[in-house]
């Protein structure tokens, strides 16, 4: 569901320099288990690199198809750089996750959160 990113060790523990990228691959065809999360700040010769990105997946230019032609730069927008997140995640693409996202973020606000919780706790009761 992800793209998915090669990864080599910097001198820093949650930071890696990304050596390639595949847009979605086969679950045998994924460089690593690392997956592109959708979280950029980009250098702007992104944009050059864009403009000569070809069509890749699903006939769209990709993103991940210029980004992995950066990661093999060592000037000029290169290399690329991943931050390796740890922690809770939701892909609000998916219908699940987005509720998931939205309940326990209306759970977790000192406004929302206590009625929320209360409300919440009696519709899991008595179902629906």
């Amino acid at each position: 569901l992800y793209g998915c990113a090669a990864v080599a060790p910097t001198a820093e523990d949650d930071v890696v320099r990304v050596t390639d990228l595949v847009e979605k691959p086969a679950a045998g065809e994924a460089p690593s288990s690392y997956a592109i999360i959708g979280r950029y700040v980009l250098d702007p010769a992104v944009f050059d690199a864009i403009k000569k990105t070809p069509p890749g997946r699903g006939g769209e230019i990709q993103l991940t198809d210029a980004l992995r032609e950066m990661s093999h730069r060592d000037d000029d927008g290169g290399p690329v750089h991943g931050v390796v997140f740890t922690g809770r995640r939701y892909d609000t693409g998916d219908r699940a996750d987005y509720l998931r996202a939205i309940v326990r973020l209306a759970c977790e606000r000192e406004d929302l959160g206590p009625d929320f919780r209360t409300w919440l706790r009696e519709f899991v009761a008595t179902g629906l």
